[in-house]
């Protein structure tokens, strides 16, 4: 027994390739270091050789996976591997499916609109379309967002099938930013039964003091909440009233991609 796991890890050893796997070291570091890092950071943090760090860094952007900033000398992810994540999962064309909806409503509410789907743990924002007025909120694409205290992910929890739920909850911490956050799995469900009567989620400044946002699910074909719309922005421009007009609105645009990815209720 001992003689055949011995050959099993020689010829695991003989499949490898360790520049390959220093390569996707480097990206994984990266995804977590959103303003970017240098070349000396990222090789002392990998304990990497500073030649083999280069060569990886240069081929990297070179193929347009980083971004190299001359003047702060730091490598940063590029969109690309959005792109290539976004194409696993399993909806055709679905950001250009959402893409110029999220413009419409964008101009319909004036503030800015977004776009996010589940991940392993946690939502991830997927694109945005930045509103009209002078102060608005801008993110970067593939920053995870809460699940308990977000408009997009109250929207998505509230529709997935059970299993599928627990898991995500199993994740969940609860983490309280102020007074106002959801903080226990007891009152996160309640607020989830809330949602699907309404057909819409709302974060009430439960994780930023000042901002609010206002989502509703998008389904596919199969009847899937495959993701969510929402709009951000601070609470003075988004009393009730305007609230009460930006849901509709909100509902109207998520139930018109939902129907170009083929869901019928």
């Amino acid at each position: 027994m001992e003689n055949t796991l011995s050959n099993m890890e020689k010829i695991e050893e003989n499949y490898k390739v360790p520049n390959l796997e220093k390569g996707i070291a480097v990206l994984e570091y990266l995804s977590m270091n959103s303003a970017g890092k240098t070349l000396q950071e990222i090789k002392s943090a990998l304990d990497i050789s500073q030649t083999t760090a280069y060569r990886i860094l240069n081929t990297l952007a070179r193929l347009e996976y980083l971004y190299f900033n001359s003047t702060t000398k730091r490598y940063k992810l590029s969109r690309k591997l959005l792109t290539l994540g976004f194409k696993a999962l399993n909806e055709h064309n679905l950001l250009e499916t959402v893409l110029p909806h999220l413009r419409d409503l964008r101009d319909r509410v004036k503030e800015t609109a977004c776009f996010g789907v589940l991940g392993d743990e946690k939502g991830i924002f997927i694109e945005q379309a930045q509103g009209h007025h002078t102060f608005r909120f801008v993110l970067s694409p593939g920053k995870p967002f809460e699940l308990h205290c977000s408009a997009p992910g109250k929207a998505i929890m509230a529709y997935l099938p059970n299993t599928v739920r627990e898991r995500y909850l199993s994740y969940m911490t609860f983490a309280r930013y102020n007074e106002r956050t959801i903080s226990s799995r007891e009152a996160y469900l309640e607020e989830l039964e809330k949602v699907q009567r309404l057909g819409y989620a709302i974060d009430n400044e439960e994780e930023m003091n000042g901002v609010i946002c206002v989502g509703a699910p998008i389904f596919n074909y199969t009847g899937y909440p495959c993701g969510a719309i929402w709009i951000s922005g601070p609470k003075d421009r988004l009393p009730e009233e305007v609230i009460k007009d930006s849901v509709k609105t909100i509902k109207e645009i998520a139930g018109r991609i939902s129907v170009e990815l083929g869901f019928r209720k």
